[in-house]
C-alpha cells in the first residue's frame, strides 16, 4: 500500500501494517521518519540489522523475529540497504512477524524493483516514497521550525534555503545552530550569514558550475584551493544532483526553446544563477546527463558503504570526471 510521505509526516498512526519500506534518495527525511518511529514506540525494543548481516546469518535474525520479549510490549525491528535480495525471506516470515514491526529503509528503487512491487501490491504492507525536497518544502520547515523568532523575514528564509541546498540533513544542522545562536529569538541576517558559513558554501557551487561548464583550467585552480570537509560528502553529492535534475528538466523539452523551458522551471532559477545555468543547458544533453547522475549514485554507494576512503580525494575526482564529460562530444 503506497503513501504519500507528507501525510505520513504529519500522522505516523496512518501507518497500520507491521512491515514497512521507506525508499528514496531523500535521507535526510528517511532518517527523520527512523526518529518519529522510535519516539512513538518508546516501549518497544528496537532491534537494528543491515540487509547484508541478515543473508550471512539468516537464523540470528529468525530467532529476533520468533523469540518474544517478556519485558516489551513488542519489538521494532530497523533494517538497513534492503534491496530484492531480501524479499524472499521477508515473504517468508510476514506469517510469524505477529505483534513485531518491522522498518526496512533504502535509497532509489526503480520501477522494476521486486521489493518495491511487492510492498506497493501488498495490502499488508506499507511504503512510503522519499523523494527530494523542493524549494516549498523546505520553506515550510523552516518557518515551522523557526516560528517563534522574530526577524524571519523571505530574506532570511532564502538565505537558509540557499545555505542547505534543498538537502533536509543540512537544513536540520543549520535550524539547530540558529536555534543554539539566537538565543534570544530574534535573527539578525549579518550575523547569520556568518554563522551559516554562505562563503564556504558559495565556493562550492563556484568550483561545481567550473566542471559543469566544462572549464578545466578554474576546476583544477579551484580544486586546488577550495576546502571539501569529508563530512559535507552527501551535501555536496545532493548540490551536485540537484543541479543536473534541473539541466534534465530542461533537456527534456525538446519542442520548447532554451530560455522558454528555464522560465518554465518550477522553482525558479536564481537570477543570480541563470548565466550559468542557461550556459550548461547548452553544453549538455540528455545522455550525458544520465551518465554523470550515474556517477554520482555510484559515487555515494561508495561513500556509504566504505567509511574508511577518502571522502575528500572521491569528491575531487567526480567533479573532474564531470568537467571531462561536460568537454565530451
Amino acid at each position: 500500500m503506497i503513501h504519500k510521505s507528507y501525510l505520513i509526516e504529519d500522522n505516523l498512526s496512518i501507518l497500520k501494517n507491521n512491515l514497512a519500506l521507506f525508499y528514496g534518495e531523500n535521507l535526510g527525511l528517511i532518517n527523520q521518519f527512523k526518529e518519529k518511529i522510535i519516539l512513538s514506540n518508546k516501549k518497544s525494543l528496537l532491534v537494528r540489522f543491515t540487509q547484508d548481516e541478515i543473508l550471512k546469518n539468516e537464523d540470528i535474525f529468525l530467532d529476533e523475529i520468533k523469540n518474544i520479549s517478556l519485558f516489551d510490549e513488542q519489538k521494532i525491528i530497523f533494517i538497513q540497504d534492503a534491496s530484492d535480495k531480501i524479499l524472499k525471506l521477508l515473504e517468508e516470515i510476514i506469517p510469524v512477524i505477529g505483534k513485531n514491526k518491522l522498518f526496512l529503509f533504502t535509497s532509489l528503487l526503480d520501477k522494476k524493483s521486486k521489493l518495491r512491487s511487492f510492498f506497493e501490491k501488498n495490502k499488508e504492507a506499507d511504503i512510503i516514497p522519499c523523494y527530494q525536497d523542493n524549494e516549498l518544502s523546505i520553506r515550510k520547515i523552516i518557518t515551522s521550525n523557526l516560528k517563534d523568532f522574530t526577524g524571519v523575514d523571505n530574506q532570511v528564509v532564502n538565505t537558509i534555503i540557499e545555505s542547505c541546498d534543498n538537502d533536509r540533513v543540512k537544513l536540520k544542522n543549520e535550524v539547530g545552530k540558529i536555534k543554539t545562536f539566537f538565543s534570544k529569538k530574534k535573527i539578525i541576517l549579518s550575523e547569520l550569514n556568518k554563522l551559516l558559513n554562505i562563503r564556504q558554501n558559495d565556493d562550492f557551487n563556484l568550483i561545481k558550475d567550473f566542471a559543469l561548464n566544462g572549464n578545466k583550467i578554474k576546476t583544477n585552480s579551484l580544486l586546488n584551493n577550495t576546502i571539501i570537509e569529508p563530512e559535507k560528502s552527501i551535501y555536496y553529492l545532493a548540490t551536485i544532483n540537484q543541479r543536473l535534475t534541473r539541466l534534465k528538466q530542461v533537456t527534456n523539452k525538446q519542442n520548447i526553446n532554451l530560455e522558454t523551458a528555464i522560465n518554465g522551471l518550477k522553482p525558479p532559477v536564481f537570477w543570480k544563477d541563470k548565466p550559468n545555468f542557461i550556459e550548461q543547458a547548452k553544453l549538455w544533453n540528455s545522455n550525458k546527463l544520465n551518465r554523470a547522475m550515474k556517477n554520482t549514485y555510484n559515487v555515494e554507494l561508495i561513500i556509504k558503504t566504505n567509511s574508511n576512503l577518502d571522502k575528500q580525494v572521491i569528491i575531487k575526482k567526480l567533479l573532474v570526471d564531470i568537467c571531462n564529460l561536460a568537454n565530451a562530444s
